[in-house]
């Protein structure tokens, strides 16, 4: 991703400002960070990766976002969308724009608010965003395209973080 990619989608976005913004709400509900595994060693990655973004969110926006390790979206993350909200619409079109991009890179806005908030790096929100993806190529071996899409998404988190910094 370049950095014009960016200064173009930082001009457009205020002309779709609220439409963005009711979206990920609703991308919220199905946040990656919300859906664990089942195997344990994962879970105590994810546990040390993604529970202090959690933690983060859930203090900053005063939802509850609760994780499961089915695929139904829990009632409580359904609800916790108001501070959420308050924070989108606080973000100038620069960041929001940057916040959306990462958000799509990352199946994240969790991890994307955290990363624009500068509470996490690009690095650490790749780790976090591709955790499962990482630990299942520890475990099954390395797949040469799938490590040059992800390498590819690295970058893209890097120059967002650069573009917002």
């Amino acid at each position: 991703m370049t950095i014009k990619k960016l200064n173009k989608a930082t001009e457009e976005i205020s002309a779709y400002k609220e439409e963005i913004i009711d979206n990920l709400l609703k991308f919220a509900t199905t946040d990656v960070l919300l859906f664990w595994g089942s195997d344990e060693n994962l879970q105590k990655r994810q546990e040390q990766e993604w529970e202090p973004v959690l933690s983060w969110a859930r203090e900053e926006f005063g939802g509850k976002y609760k994780t499961t390790k089915s695929l139904d979206v829990q009632k409580e993350n359904l609800d916790s969308g108001m501070g959420f909200k308050k924070f989108l619409e606080k973000l100038d079109d620069k960041q929001l724009a940057a916040f959306y991009l990462a958000a799509l890179n990352m199946r994240s806005v969790l991890l994307a608010s955290a990363l624009v908030k500068g509470k996490i790096n690009s690095e650490q929100a790749f780790k976090a965003a591709y955790l499962e993806e990482l630990f299942q190529a520890e475990a099954w071996g390395k797949d040469e395209e799938a490590e040059a899409k992800r390498e590819e998404r690295r970058q893209e988190l890097y120059d967002i973080e650069k573009f917002l910094r």
